[in-house]
């Protein structure tokens, strides 16, 4: 049977058990949002409930430079066309987990710069975090539609899928698309050690069956 075919003849009670599992193996996944902070992990992600709940996750939220912050909501003001002073705002409050703040910074960049696919992916997590949830995968999707071999935005999606819209199937996927890219880099060691724990998860629950 397909890794991704696996959900589908689970009951209830194994996708518990098989969601604890998938989010012990995201520890390693932190890195993946470009700062040395972890924002997609366990801790986090579970406290997403089910699709179009509240994901109220912002915890250990940083300090931000208020002063290096107003100096960059200048420089935007001043120049309305420039991508820069914005994604640097963006990242600020990001990396700070403050996603509510960076959201709109990161629209801004978007708007002018459409393809930066880097931005959309924090775009997206951002969303996430706010519980926007649909809005979330849209946007890694339209990201993966400028690079389809994004694979940070393919692991974001997948733990999106899984555990903001419970969509196993579709986090496989994601997630085999990740490993097929470069299965060697980091996003793709994350990719292939969850779909191992989805594995050995289901077998375990197949085993304890009478």
């Amino acid at each position: 049977m397909a890794l991704h075919e696996y959900h589908r003849v689970m009951s209830g009670r194994e996708f518990s058990v098989l969601g604890v599992a998938v989010l012990s193996s995201v520890l390693i996944m932190g890195w993946i949002v470009w700062s040395e902070r972890p924002v997609l992990t366990p801790a986090t992600i579970g406290d997403a409930k089910s699709a179009g709940e509240q994901t109220s996750t912002q915890t250990d939220v940083a300090d931000v430079d208020e002063v290096y912050a107003e100096t960059l909501r200048d420089t935007a003001e001043a120049a309305p066309n420039d991508v820069s002073p914005r994604l640097l705002l963006g990242d600020l409050y990001f990396t700070a987990q403050r996603f509510e703040a960076a959201i709109p910074w990161y629209e801004e960049v978007l708007a002018l710069s459409p393809e930066n696919v880097d931005a959309s992916t924090k775009l997206g997590v951002s969303y996430y975090y706010t519980g926007q949830i649909e809005r979330s995968v849209e946007t890694f999707e339209k990201s993966l539609t400028v690079d389809p071999t994004h694979q940070r935005a393919l692991l974001s999606l997948g733990i999106v899928k899984a555990f903001g819209l419970q969509d196993l199937d579709g986090a496989m996927v994601a997630w085999e698309k990740v490993i097929e890219i470069e299965p060697d880099s980091a996003e793709g060691q994350a990719a292939q050690d969850s779909l191992d724990r989805i594995r050995a998860t289901h077998e375990s629950s197949g085993a304890d069956e009478p």
